[in-house]
């Protein structure tokens, strides 16, 4: 089965179609749900080259939301399960000493058009202690590695294209969504961001992104897609619900499931 940002399709054999349309029809997954776990990607796991320190960074249950919170505020917002993450700010002897979590996808998302996407975003599990280490907007970030083709810079392969989420609504519950495309800065690593003008010093709508990035040159294209924290400020929490165009990516403590959005 092959789900991608422009909705190819090829049904594995073996996978009825109940199944088939629940977890193919999601643009934004290539991967073939495991023959034991239909509708799961297996695909999905700490990516090792990007990980610094010995953060925590698991498929778990829960959260769920302090005392006295009722209601979808109190329940991870798909199943029971949520993706767990734990950094801590100083706890090695690099510069800065902080971790970096990074929990994606090096396979499915390869050679997509970063252009194409157009719905991105999670749900995420804040504290107030987590406000309290490094202030409201320290949470985590969804980071889409690629390749920026860029006409002012095409010597440059390589940048890594990172959501940075404004404040939670609440801490010590889930989150709503946050729409990654209408809340939030988005900023371009190394010499991308300098061409751009998309750094991490003046971040950038997701609109304007997409115009910067749309040079003129080859159009850019995904690498990898993942969850990452750092390397900044603690932080202790859970994210589920990572949307990629079409598709949700429960996160469940048997795995990843693959769900269609409404």
């Amino acid at each position: 089965m092959n789900a991608r940002f422009g909705m190819k399709r090829k049904v594995a054999l073996g996978v009825t179609a109940l199944v088939a349309v629940a977890a193919s029809a999601v643009p934004g997954s290539a991967s073939t749900p495991s023959a034991e776990k239909p509708g799961f990607s297996d695909h999905w796991g700490v990516i090792t080259r990007n990980t610094i320190g010995s953060p925590v960074i698991a498929l778990r249950s829960g959260p769920f939301a302090s005392f006295g919170v009722q209601g979808s505020e109190a329940n991870p917002p798909f199943g029971a399960g949520s993706l767990g993450i734990e950094v801590a700010d100083n706890s090695t002897s690099l510069t800065p000493p902080a971790e970096r979590a990074a929990f994606g996808n090096e396979l499915d998302f390869y050679g997509e058009p970063v252009l194409g996407l157009d719905r991105v975003g999670f749900h995420v599990f804040q504290t107030g202690e987590n406000v309290s280490y490094g202030g409201p907007e320290n949470l985590p970030n969804i980071t889409f590695e690629i390749n920026p083709n860029l006409a002012a810079a095409p010597a440059t392969t390589y940048s890594s294209l990172v959501w940075a989420p404004d404040a939670a609504p609440a801490v010590n519950q889930w989150s709503p969504y946050l729409d990654a495309t209408a809340t939030g800065r988005w900023y371009l690593t190394g010499s991308a961001g300098g061409v751009t003008g998309c750094n991490l010093a003046t971040r950038c709508t997701f609109e304007h992104l997409k115009r910067v990035l749309d040079d003129g040159g080859a159009r850019p294209t995904v690498y990898t897609a993942a969850v990452t924290k750092g390397r900044d400020h603690m932080w202790v929490g859970a994210v589920d619900g990572l949307r990629i165009n079409r598709a949700v990516y429960d996160f469940e403590a048997d795995g990843v499931r693959i769900r269609r959005a409404g």
